[in-house]
């Protein structure tokens, strides 16, 4: 815990957060919270908005109005930074290094070397870490960065859909370890514009156009709607709220 943290229960607090881009208005008025020690997903289709709100928890995107609060910091605060950790849709993957090479060099930055095998194991990638970056699958690629981003331990960890295009059997997996690290003290907010992934949450932040449709739970979209599939229920959700227009 910093010195000086103002303690909530909860690890992220956006309020009012809009940010435009020339007349183009990326995230509009949005207020949510992600709690400590969990897992939120942030839902919605693409282009939505999921990335920006991203950044702007991160503190690096431009132009936001509103607060952004992490740990009781705002955004961007030089005592966050070994706080967090964020992992892009592309994998952020040194090719021509080894994969601990490429852990082994984040953990430097990091001054946390002494957690690379930790990191390592948290993925499954022990098995494969001598290997060269670029012999590796897309799913090892997307573990590798994952693995970079948790080699300093962070409080909060960001994932921008990190499951994209893996096959099911993986996507399971990454999802029990995602959930294991929750269990385990640390903060999840993840992306995704796959609507069944919601189940693996504790809380469901949904996006539509920049607006936030709702804040509510697998559950709770399921018991509001009537609706099995949460395909159909945020269809219904996005309907009767207005969010569809």
């Amino acid at each position: 815990m910093s010195y000086g943290e103002n303690v909530t229960e909860n690890a992220v607090e956006c309020r009012g957060v809009t940010v435009k881009r020339g007349k183009h208005v990326a995230i509009d008025d949005v207020d949510a919270v992600v709690p400590r020690a969990s897992i939120t997903g942030l839902l919605g289709p693409s282009g939505c908005g999921k990335t920006t709100l991203m950044r702007a928890v991160i503190g690096s995107q431009r132009n936001v109005q509103g607060t952004v609060t992490v740990f009781g910091l705002p955004a961007g605060s030089a005592a966050l930074r070994s706080r967090l950790g964020y992992v892009t849709q592309a994998a952020s993957v040194y090719t021509d290094l080894s994969v601990r090479e490429n852990i082994v060099y984040f953990a430097r930055l990091q001054n946390s070397t002494a957690n690379v095998d930790e990191a390592l194991a948290a993925v499954d990638l022990v098995d494969v870490a001598g290997q060269r970056a670029k012999n590796l699958s897309g799913g090892q690629l997307r573990r590798v960065s994952i693995a970079s981003a948790l080699v300093s331990r962070p409080d909060l960890l960001i994932l921008d859909e990190p499951t994209v295009g893996l096959d099911p059997v993986l996507r399971a997996d990454l999802w029990q370890r995602f959930r294991a690290l929750a269990d385990a003290g640390t903060t999840l907010l993840v992306s995704s514009h796959v609507m069944d992934e919601a189940d693996h949450c504790d809380g469901l932040i949904l996006l539509r156009d920049g607006k936030l449709v709702a804040t509510t739970t697998a559950a709770e979209m399921r018991n509001s709607t009537g609706e099995q599939s949460l395909d159909e229920a945020f269809l219904k959700i996005i309907t009767d709220t207005g969010a569809a227009a």
